[in-house]
């Protein structure tokens, strides 16, 4: 049981990835404390991974909001007692353009949520991760390294990008507490917005969805996608102490699309 006896945060819980991050951590034997902006998802995800109740928490948390932040990381102290790692996975991922279009008063926001919220999220988990120690997981994105020329994010890309930056300093000023960063760099990972990204193209250019997606994985050395639960497995395990040694990070998760 990778996460047993371990209590871990994971912010954006939706219908995708953040669904699957939190799944996996009950399912390795955590408690998981979930926090997102919309109740009703929150409720939905509880009540498929945890029928009883007996290993989640959550609460309805906007990241851009410290003290919806500190709120979130109050209940895991309170329901569990601990906080052994927190899994970044809320973000703003629906700003499309590039810098001749840019409105900056949106990058202003995407950055608020993607960067600025997951410092917000992490500082207030602080605390409790000190006690013993533990792991800070960031998803990033694959197009912070190198951008897809299916679709322009460029506010995404670049505030995924800082993130990664600001990785280096948080492994840097918490590893005297033993606490681990690392950041897991999705490509295109199947799951509820590639699938309606799929569905949608093909829907537009009256081509099968296969077509479209063919374009997606020609470039991937393995023959598909990565999937949210690939991505989240690889969360699971830098949040884990099989990765106890492993800090300042990224890892690529993309069937090998990108190579480094």
């Amino acid at each position: 049981m990778l996460l047993a006896g371990k209590t871990v945060i994971v912010s954006g819980v939706g219908a995708g990835l953040g669904h699957q991050v939190a799944a996996a951590v009950v399912r390795d034997g955590g408690d998981a404390v979930l926090g997102a902006r919309t109740a009703a998802n929150l409720a939905r995800t509880a009540a498929e991974i945890d029928p009883d109740g007996r290993h989640t928490a959550r609460l309805a948390t906007d990241i851009t909001d410290e003290a919806q932040c500190e709120a979130l990381a109050a209940l895991a102290l309170e329901r569990f007692g601990r906080i052994d790692a927190v899994v970044h996975v809320a973000a703003w991922d629906s700003c499309f353009g590039g810098i001749e279009d840019a409105d900056f008063a949106t990058w202003q926001s995407v950055i608020d949520v993607n960067l600025l919220g997951t410092l917000r999220m992490t500082r207030a988990c602080l605390p409790g991760l000190k006690e013993r120690g533990g792991s800070v997981v960031i998803i990033g994105t694959q197009s912070s390294l190198a951008a897809p020329s299916q679709v322009r994010q460029a506010a995404y890309a670049a505030s995924k990008g800082a993130l990664t930056s600001a990785m280096y300093s948080m492994a840097q000023e918490l590893g005297p507490h033993r606490i681990r960063v690392n950041t897991v760099l999705p490509g295109w990972m199947w799951g509820p917005p590639v699938q309606a990204y799929v569905q949608f193209t093909a829907h537009s250019e009256g081509v099968p969805e296969a077509e479209v997606l063919g374009r997606l994985t020609e470039r991937m050395a393995l023959p598909e996608p990565a999937t949210d639960g690939d991505v989240a497995e690889a969360a699971a395990f830098l949040a884990s102490d099989r990765a106890r040694a492993i800090t300042g990070q990224s890892l690529l998760v993309n069937a090998g699309e990108l190579m480094r």
